[in-house]
Formats: structure tokens, sequence, C-alpha cells
């Protein structure tokens, strides 16, 4: 079988979707991380459309890629001008691209009112574009856009434009989705009359508004198409692209298609993160092959399982893609929750052994009270390892107190906390001021500590959630806090719940030090 290409826009496409931009820098690691990863062609952008775009082009020439390829996108000339004369074309060769990529009208509807030229005038934009940029560019891709929308409409007229773009020397032809509508029983009968009707390779460049992208990719490779375009984790406009974290895995494990190396394909969670964390989104934890909970196990019978078979109930081993099996606790856990979860830990626990049913019972208790230990794994190992008496006793806090002061209506109130704490028989009190009382306590309580642990200036705490229970007592609910917090090394989540979020919060913050301090002590 014929290797699969794989084409990722994610800096041109994947930016139009809401609450997605980049800076120049960003689009440039990006570009290395999808080279590590095995991307055969980049899309950098649009280089006739912004100055970000063109800076891109120019800057990505300073960098030294393994195997990828940049391209640069942009459109068909314009009506009524030639190649030559186009601004648009000519900015695409000045950005000296490895590949240009341009797009023009294959559904008769766009050609009479989005460009109101005619049918055989849209078939000329398409020859002359082409033609003329293959003659300046060493390779040219053409996306049909709306190609299936078109060829529902006009099939005829829009083989005619395949034809076009394959008598200008087109290296791949690549029919878009563009509006996602398409669903997959629709692409074989399709993909066979325009197989009849051009030989030059084909692609496909599908979204997802059907919630079909990676499905019509995947139906479109098993009927021949070779040069697969999408985004990393689905980005893009409206309801996003085919996202090419699940395309693939699923290509090279399922279908069993040449595209990336196993060595690159483990790097595929690696990457998925690293671009959700330059666009400053939170991961999608039930995303397919790469999310937190794609290989996340909670019910007791499923944990026992996998225990046994991994196969029962994960469809790949989740390190193929540089993810991990994980088991949940919660009060529908069994013990083989806790003794698979206490395995992961490095604690020794035996299923007959009393403290094994303690803990189950203990965390039935505490999720009943509101608790939540999946996204609090760090509270979870230190519940253990008291409930075990193996938990080292690094500080008791004695008392706390947290005010705060608005002095005048237009001004912010002040927030400032005193604490005592006691580390072997020393006590240290002191007091610290913040933005805010889960701030100002944090402040205090590492001031405190700071003296005796040193380490604990490396936390930071990353991301702060409160989520009021569904009690129906209004401003009186339960309050669950959740603390990611981490240093160097690792990240780690815990969790505090009481009638009072200072209260909830300081019960976090403490297991979040004690966390720090047990796992410094064990490294």
């Amino acid at each position: 079988m014929s290797l699969i290409k794989l084409y990722d826009t994610t800096l041109r496409d994947g930016t139009q979707a809401e609450d997605v931009s980049f800076l120049v820098a960003d689009k440039i690691r990006i570009a290395q991380k999808l080279d590590e990863l095995g991307i055969h062609y980049i899309e950098g952008g649009w280089p006739g459309s912004n100055p970000k775009d063109i800076a891109f082009f120019k800057d990505i020439k300073k960098v030294s890629l393994s195997q990828a390829k940049i391209a640069a996108f942009g459109s068909t000339r314009r009506a009524k001008t030639t190649p030559a004369r186009d601004n648009n074309i000519q900015t695409l060769i000045q950005a000296e691209p490895d590949v240009v990529t341009i797009f023009g009208k294959t559904w008769d509807f766009h050609v009479f009112e989005a460009l109101r030229i005619s049918l055989e005038e849209n078939l000329e934009l398409i020859y002359d574009s082409l033609a003329y940029l293959k003659e300046q560019v060493g390779e040219v891709i053409y996306d049909a856009e709306h190609f299936f929308d078109g060829y529902r409409a006009n099939p005829e007229y829009a083989l005619k434009t395949l034809q076009a773009a394959q008598e200008a020397g087109a290296d791949c032809i690549v029919l878009c989705d563009t509006n996602g509508g398409t669903l997959p029983h629709q692409i074989p009968s399709i993909l066979d009359e325009v197989k009849k009707a051009v030989s030059t390779p084909l692609g496909i460049h599908t979204h997802n508004d059907s919630e079909c992208a990676v499905a019509n990719s995947l139906v479109a490779v098993e009927n021949g198409i070779v040069h697969v375009q999408g985004t990393i984790n689905g980005f893009g406009e409206r309801c996003g692209n085919a996202n090419l974290c699940s395309i693939i895995p699923s290509l090279r494990l399922k279908m069993e298609r040449e595209c990336v190396d196993d060595g690159q394909l483990k790097r595929l969670r690696e990457v998925s993160r690293y671009i959700y964390e330059l666009a400053n989104l939170v991961p999608n934890k039930h995303q397919a092959y790469v999310g937190n909970s794609a290989f996340a196990h909670k019910g007791g019978v499923h944990v026992s399982a996998i225990q046994r078979h991994p196969e029962t109930y994960e469809h790949i081993r989740p390190e193929r893609v540089g993810n991990i099996t994980r088991v949940l606790v919660s009060d529908l856990s069994g013990r083989s929750n806790i003794l698979a979860k206490a395995e992961q830990f490095n604690i020794n626990l035996d299923s007959k052994d009393p403290v094994t049913l303690e803990i189950l019972e203990e965390i039935k208790e505490m999720e009943n009270k509101g608790y939540q230990f999946e996204g609090a794994e760090a509270s979870f190992e230190l519940l253990m390892r008291r409930a075990l008496g193996t938990m080292r006793h690094f500080f008791s806090v004695i008392g706390f107190r947290v005010i705060d002061t608005k002095r005048h209506e237009d001004e912010k109130p002040i927030s400032e906390a005193t604490i005592q704490v006691k580390v072997g028989g020393k006590i240290e009190h002191t007091a610290a001021d913040g933005n805010g009382p889960v701030n100002a306590l944090d402040n205090a309580l590492r001031k405190a500590l700071e003296s005796f642990y040193p380490q604990i200036r490396e936390v930071r705490l990353l991301d702060y959630k409160v989520r009021v229970l569904p009690a129906g007592k209004g401003t009186a609910s339960i309050t669950r806090v959740l603390i990611e917090s981490g240093d160097k090394a690792s990240r780690w989540g815990t969790v505090g719940v009481s009638d009072n979020i200072i209260d909830a919060s300081y019960h976090a913050l403490v297991d979040a030090l004690q966390y720090k301090l047990l796992k410094d002590q064990e490294r």
C-alpha cells in the first residue's frame, strides 16, 4: 500500500477557530513539533492575507526541519487579470515555500453567486493559476473547495474543474467537504466517479459540521485517497476540521497504512497537549486516543478486567500514542480500583488487607460529602498513605485567620491572612496579603513553611476550580475546590470540600504542599 501523506493546516485553517490564535513564534514552535511528529506538509498560512503569515514564511526559513515541507495557501487568480499581475499569486511565490496550495470554485452556485462569472471563466481561472504556479514552484496542490456539495449539485461541472486542475499540472487534487455536511456512505460512489475522470493523486479535506470529518477521511483513504488534510485536535472554523490526532493512529494502527513510524506515533499526545498549551485552551479530556480520559477506567468490573487483560476494555495499548491507562477512584470503585491505584503509586496493598476495605469505605463516605478524586490523585495518594500509617508528618496547621477589608466603595478589597504552623517542636506564626482571600492564605502558608522546606518555593498553582455542589442552599451550598499544582518535574491535583470556600481551599492547598514534600522525600 502507498504512503498516506499527512497535510497539517493547524497554522492556517486551525487558527480560524473561535478562541484560537498563535503568535509568529508560536507558529514556528508548532511547525517544529509537527515535523517531529512526522507530518509531511505543514501549511503555514496565507501570505497574501496578513503580515503575521508573511513573517512566518520569512522566519521558518531559518529553521531546519527533518522532513516536513512548508506550504503556502492562497486562491486562484482574480477574474479579468493574469497570474503574473495577480497580487495574491505573486505573494505566494515571493513567500518561497516548498509547496503552494491554492483553492478554486467547484460548485456552480459559488461561481455564479460569489465570483459572478461564467462557468467557463472559472475553469480558466483554475487552469491559468495552476499552470503558472507550476512553472514557478516545484510542487502545487489544488484544493477543490466545496467539491462534494458541487458534485451533488452539478456532477458534470464539478468533474470539469478537476480536469482543468489536472491539465494544468497539479501534483495533487484535494476534494474538500468545506461545509462539513457529507456523510461517510456518500464518499465511495463519488470517489469512483472522480477516479474515472482524473488520474492525478487525490487528497481529502473535511470539516466536522456533521461530526463525520474523521470518518469521511478514513473512508476516503479506504477508497484510494493518498493525501489527508486536517488539524491537530480538530481545531478549525465552526465545528472544526478533521482531527489528525484521531486520523493518524487510526490509519497506522487500525488500517495498517504507512504514514508515521512507531516512534513518531508515541509523540502524538505530547504534540496534542503542546498545541493546546500554546493556544491557551484546556485540553479536551474526552478526546479519542490522546485525552486524559481516553484510557481511564472507573467501574470496578472494568478495572478488574484490564488488570488481567488490558484488551478487555482498551481498543489499543495507550502507550502507542503516548498515553497511559488511568484508574479512577470514586463511589463506584471496588477493591480492584484501590489495588490498581496503589500499584500506580508504588504502594504495597493486599486485597485481603483490612486497610484496603477501610480506604474504600472512606472514599465512598468522602465522595458522599462532595469529594471527587478523579482530578485529585495527589489527595487520594495522601489518603492511602495516612490510612497505612506511612505518611510522614511534615507539618500541622494550628490555626489561621483570613480578613477581607473594603474601606471604600470604589476600591478593591484588601485580603490578609495570618497562620500558625507547627514543624517538629517549633511554631511559626506569620501573615501575608494577597489578591483575594485564597491567595493571601496560600502566601501565608508558604511563608510560614519556606524556612523549614525551601523547596516549597518551586510549587506553582497552575489551576484553581470551584464547583458549587447542588445542595439547594444557594450561597450556603457545599463547595468543592480542585487545585492543580506543579513544579519543574510534575503536576498534581488536590481537592478540598466544605460549606466554606476558604476552608475548602485550605484543605486543597495543604494537600498540595504535603504532596510536594512527600515526592521530594522519595526522589
